[in-house]
């Protein structure tokens, strides 16, 4: 029944497009064609198709019709179609015939579950559309949008994206994952299957396999070395055929060579030929020159290898040079093949005078050894805060009887405390009287037989309560190379007294004299760290903090904050190596015997004391490798700008005074002086380069973590 109405409609449509042909070619009419009068049918699978400036809404519904799809249109879609079938094409072909003819408009068709969106091409990226993965290819032609996977197996797919851009329409897209080299392009059917080919094309192996070429007299190191200056470019050459790769592999000897171009791998070949001769001599001289490593402990190191001897803690230990051939304690290698190593610390470079089956090991050994070696920054913190609250209370008292008399005289009365605390003391020199409040009766002087004359001081009442609190922050740094030790010292030189000796009044000439020892007050901290493989720090840490408390007549007492430890620290963490938490409390009371226990009344005759001492002492590490001169010229810069701006903070007031001026560093290389002329705008750079926080608050306090103040 269904396919008999549908007959029915194409006959309906038939005749109305045999009316609509006859009219007359030119009626000077503006009315535009309808859609359904511009197909017919022309047998029962094939239709005839001649749409003249149909209106795609018209157009659509007629298509629809043919071919039972649903469309959605997007309001944004209008326009005319254009469509001349000059002989009947199949139902089957006139969706593609649709779709070719609309995205000449501009517009293009997304299936979505059963439905087809006429929408912008510029918006079918982002609709539903078909997905194929890398190993899928389109099989659908026409104008559909599809999302097709490539994944490249030779070639990188970055740098393919810019060959294939030209090819892919406009509102589509191109883009490389380089995570796994694949390429990712959406673009109609037909051109993505023409797009797979041209990706199958350049996919390919690179002809340029490398070469392996085996020495048998030259070291592959100098051979490799020989060339690549003989034949570099002055600049990197634009044709692939140019460009070519040599580098040598000191395990067996040989060289290992890739060229774009036959001739130029041929070039290869000849040269490593040529160089790869015997020497005239059996004990031929080569000189190496080091980059990194010292000439004459390197060559211990060589001597050591070639001999089984163990290489000498230090240089001077072994003489510069020394026969190969005739060792200390000779061996089988050692004693059949003579030379001599020698190092020239002038030049920094290695002289050796061996056979070429010597020299050629040894040479692999100094490629080796000769590398940059790691440098380690590392930023202690110390903190040592400590609080000390004390506090004294007593009542003293004197009294004397008999005075004047030549009878026997009487004394009696309380003496607590040391010097300046005590009521006698206070009596024979009232200079003497210590801190705190001190409350007395005096009635005049006296004068006592074999003492002499005094206050006549009956009462002391003193009180005394202090609080003291200190807060210690240092952050020394040091920068040393990979197992090498390095100190650092911010102390004074403070003398102590070891000996004296005072000459007898019977001497000649008496010349009394002392002996005198100085030692480092202050601040030490040295450090000697190994990097391993891992980027773990292994740090053997000696840190010294001293300072001079008071002085007394044997001399100054001192304080000293000592920790030696080895860790293992991983690069850039803070570690605390080392801390004291110490309270201590004292209690002290000095009373009569019997009437200090006395309730109420027993503190006439008692002076008590008490104080509490908390001390917090905390020493924390941080190393930084550094592995480049980039990130050795981001700690400097960062420590260059930080003082310099507090060189521009120190700058002294204006007054009245004639200005002399203040030395101050020059403005950092690369940086002009607009750069450095706020310390505000340095500090912040400097920040933004490191990588480390800004500090908010207050100008003495530090920048954490392990950095300066802001």
């Amino acid at each position: 029944m269904k396919r008999c109405w549908i007959q029915l409609g194409f006959v309906w449509i038939t005749l109305l497009a045999g009316a609509g042909q006859a009219l007359p070619a030119d009626t000077g009419s503006t009315e535009r064609p309808s859609a359904n009068a511009a197909a017919r049918a022309a047998g029962p699978d094939l239709v005839t198709l001649n749409f003249v400036n149909a209106d795609i809404d018209g157009v659509v519904k007629v298509v629809g019709e043919i071919t039972g799809k649903n469309f959605v249109l997007d309001p944004r879609v209008k326009g005319t179609v254009n469509i001349v079938s000059a002989k009947p094409v199949s139902r089957a072909l006139v969706y593609q015939v649709f779709l070719s003819a609309i995205r000449l408009q501009g517009f293009t068709a997304v299936e979505e579950r059963g439905v087809v969106m006429i929408v912008p091409e510029t918006d079918a990226k982002v609709h539903q559309s078909p997905t194929l993965g890398p190993q899928d290819r389109s099989r659908a032609g026409g104008a559909i949008i599809q999302t097709q996977v490539f994944k490249l197996q030779h070639q990188s797919a970055a740098q393919i994206v810019p060959v294939l851009r030209p090819l892919i329409a406009t509102n589509n897209a191109i883009t490389a994952y380089n995570n796994n080299n694949t390429l990712v392009v959406t673009d109609y059917a037909s051109n993505l299957q023409r797009i797979a080919k041209i990706i199958d094309s350049i996919d390919q192996p690179n002809d340029t396999d490398p070469i392996i070429i085996k020495l048998r007299h030259a070291s592959a190191i100098d051979v490799a070395q020989t060339i690549s200056r003989l034949l570099a470019e002055p600049a990197r050459p634009a044709d692939p055929s140019r460009q070519f790769t040599i580098t040598a592999d000191a395990r067996t000897n040989s060289v290992l060579a890739r060229a774009g171009d036959p001739s130029r791998m041929l070039r290869v070949r000849q040269l490593v030929a040529m160089l790869d001769s015997p020497t005239s001599a059996s004990g031929n001289i080569h000189v190496i020159y080091l980059k990194n490593a010292v000439a004459v402990k390197l060559a211990e190191v060589l001597r050591a290898i070639y001999t089984g001897e163990s290489a000498p803690a230090s240089a001077a230990a072994r003489p510069a040079a020394s026969p190969l051939g005739q060792p200390q304690a000779p061996t089988q290698s050692a004693s059949s093949a003579p030379g001599i190593i020698q190092a020239d610390a002038a030049t920094n470079s290695i002289i050796i005078t061996a056979p070429d089956a010597i020299y050629n090991n040894l040479r692999a050994a100094v490629e080796k050894l000769d590398t940059r070696r790691a440098q380690i920054y590392v930023e202690a913190l110390i903190v040592d805060i400590t609080a000390d609250r004390a506090a004294e209370f007593g009542i003293q008292w004197q009294a004397l009887s008999g005075l004047g008399k030549s009878n026997t005289q009487g004394f009696g009365g309380t003496n607590f405390g040391s010097g300046g605390q005590n009521i006698i003391d206070l009596s024979t020199n009232p200079g003497l009287i210590g801190n705190g409040l001190n409350i007395g009766v005096l009635r005049g002087t006296i004068t006592i037989p074999g003492v002499g004359e005094i206050l006549n001081l009956g009462l002391l009442v003193r009180a005394l309560e202090t609080d003291t609190n200190a807060n210690i922050l240092a952050t020394p740094t040091l920068l040393t190379l990979d197992n090498e030790e390095a100190r650092i010292v911010i102390a004074e030189n403070v003398p102590f007294i070891t000996g004296q000796y005072a000459v007898s009044a019977a001497a000649i000439t008496p010349t009394p004299f002392q002996t005198i020892e100085r030692k480092d007050v202050g601040l030490t901290l040295r450090i000697r760290p190994q990097v391993s493989e891992g980027g773990a720090i292994r740090l053997q840490i000696f840190q010294e903090v001293s300072n001079v408390l008071s002085a007394t007549a044997a001399g100054p007492i001192t304080k000293r904050r000592e920790v030696e430890s080895t860790v293992l620290v991983d690069d850039g963490q803070i570690i605390v190596i080392g801390g004291l938490i110490q309270d201590t409390v004292e209690d002290s009371e000095e009373k009569v015997p019997g009437l200090g226990d006395i309730p109420v009344l027993g503190g006439l005759f008692k002076y008590n004391t008490r104080s509490r001492k908390k001390t917090n002492l905390m020493v924390f590490l941080q190393p930084t490798l550094i592995r480049s001169a980039q990130s050795a010229d981001a700690i400097t810069r960062d420590r260059y700008d930080f003082i310099l701006g507090e060189q521009i903070k120190a700058k002294p007031a204006p007054s009245l005074l004639p200005d002399f001026g203040s030395p101050r560093l020059p403005p950092r290389p690369g940086t002009s002086p607009a750069e450095t002329g706020t310390p505000e705008a340095k500090t912040g750079s400097s920040a933004e380069e490191t990588g480390r926080p800004a500090a908010d608050g207050d100008e003495s306090a530090f920048e954490p973590p392990f950095t300066h103040a802001q």
